[in-house]
């Protein structure tokens, strides 16, 4: 049973008829049957099953002992996916920008200066949240496509001498790795914490909290940890944790007996010194931690830990390249500087006369394959195309390029070679390559 309806939005002027689903009849609401899709935008990807199958278990009291110790548990699985030993590393109840704005909001109170450098739409995202915060903002921006260079961050620091830097090590509007090696020592020398947003770059690509001295950094499980947007992995060193600890004020209802100190966090909810409380042995009463998702984030770690996280790393940089490899076996250029190109995310220019959403929409109908499109300057100038996560294997990569080069022949444009042999030479050669001896 069907009803129809009248849809005036796409064009704006001339009403369209369409076929509303089953599902939205007065008959009553159908169990949700979603569509099964291959997931190769910048994100969310396809969760791997066991994140999916995780997320199905028992819940427990929020500090029944079980919950308490799985949490401790997710806890230490993360300190290895982000390499480092600092004891607050946890995770904020929320998509990957729950966590970013917890990290600017603790770590900044209203007036103090901020540096942040912008490399594409989600600098601008850091601004716009430090701007709300009441922070006096100051930017470095460098053209979408490119990377800050160590000497344009250190004389901006110089010359700044802000409280906090703040940048994004991959910017999936771009799909460029900003380089951080060397950089929170670099802060450190002129007086400033510094804050990474990690959400599309985490085990997709090399980030090293501790050796970087990293203050701050934060991700998001939907992109290369393999599961489901909701769940926002943090981890916090002792320098920044004395920051935070300086802002601290309880909830009248909880309050230890001890004073508050500082500046007020500026938000309850994404107040990190009380989720350090929460999540810490005090387990001081925040929120209600959200079961299935401690149960996601945790399962994406463990399998992370299984694999090993230089492996995880270098699975996503062999499948992301045999990607790139066969975008351009089909003769398509790739956006940006490809030196420093995210392993798991792939720029590719829309050919001129192709008409990119279009293409994007019948891919998704005629093969349920998902690429992505871009924001600001790149809007209709490029598609996104991730390899992140359980998608990242040989299998999808291939379908992908086959479905791409299907539905490029379809709309008049003349591949000079094909995707999917490029990318499985790119593959044979890797075995090649791998069997030589040393």
């Amino acid at each position: 049973m069907s009803t129809t309806t009248t849809d005036t939005a796409t064009t704006g002027t001339a009403a369209t008829t369409r076929t509303a689903p089953a599902h939205t009849t007065a008959a009553g609401l159908d169990q949700l049957n979603p569509p099964t899709r291959l997931l190769m935008g910048p994100g969310p990807i396809n969760a791997d099953p066991r994140v999916t199958r995780a997320t199905a278990s028992a819940l427990t009291g929020q500090f029944d002992p079980w919950m308490t110790d799985t949490m401790n548990e997710t806890m230490a699985l993360y300190r290895s996916v982000f390499n480092t030993t600092n004891e607050q590393t946890f995770l904020v109840d929320g998509t990957s920008r729950a966590a970013i704005e917890a990290a600017l909001v603790s770590l900044v109170a209203p007036g103090q200066k901020v540096l942040i450098a912008v490399m594409g739409r989600f600098g601008l995202l850091l601004k716009e949240i430090c701007e709300r915060v009441g922070a006096t903002v100051i930017t470095i921006e460098r053209p979408w496509g490119t990377v800050f260079t160590a000497s344009e961050i250190e004389e901006a620091l110089r010359i700044h001498r802000p409280v906090l830097f703040a940048t994004v090590q991959g910017d999936t509007a771009t799909t460029m790795n900003q380089p951080l090696e060397g950089l929170g020592q670099l802060c450190h020398r002129y007086g400033a914490l510094c804050y990474v947003d990690a959400t599309a770059s985490i085990a997709g690509n090399t980030l090293l909290v501790d050796d970087w001295e990293l203050d701050v950094v934060s991700a998001g499980l939907q992109k290369c940890l393999g599961g489901p947007s909701g769940s926002a992995p943090i981890t916090i060193s002792e320098r920044a944790r004395e920051v935070i600890e300086g802002r601290r004020h309880l909830e009248a209802g909880i309050t230890d007996g001890s004073a508050g100190v500082g500046e007020r966090i500026r938000s309850n909810y994404l107040d990190l010194a009380m989720l350090m409380d929460y999540w810490g042995p005090m387990r001081l009463n925040h929120h209600t931690e959200s079961g299935p998702m401690l149960y996601a984030a945790r399962e994406c770690a463990r399998l992370i830990d299984a694999e090993g996280i230089a492996q995880t790393v270098e699975r996503h940089r062999l499948n992301g390249a045999a990607m790139a490899a066969g975008l351009q076996g089909l003769g398509l250029e790739l956006f940006g500087d490809q030196h420093y190109r995210m392993n798991n995310v792939i720029g590719v220019k829309i050919p001129d006369g192709v008409p990119g959403d279009d293409l994007r929409a019948a891919l998704l109908t005629d093969f349920a394959v998902e690429i992505g499109t871009s924001f600001g300057p790149l809007t209709g100038v490029v598609w996104r195309v991730g390899v992140m996560g359980y998608n990242a294997r040989r299998d999808a990569v291939l379908t992908t390029l086959a479905a791409l080069e299907a539905e490029l022949h379809r709309f008049g444009h003349a591949t000079t070679g094909s995707g999917v042999e490029a990318a499985m030479a790119y593959y044979d050669q890797s075995k090649t390559n791998e069997e030589q001896p040393a």
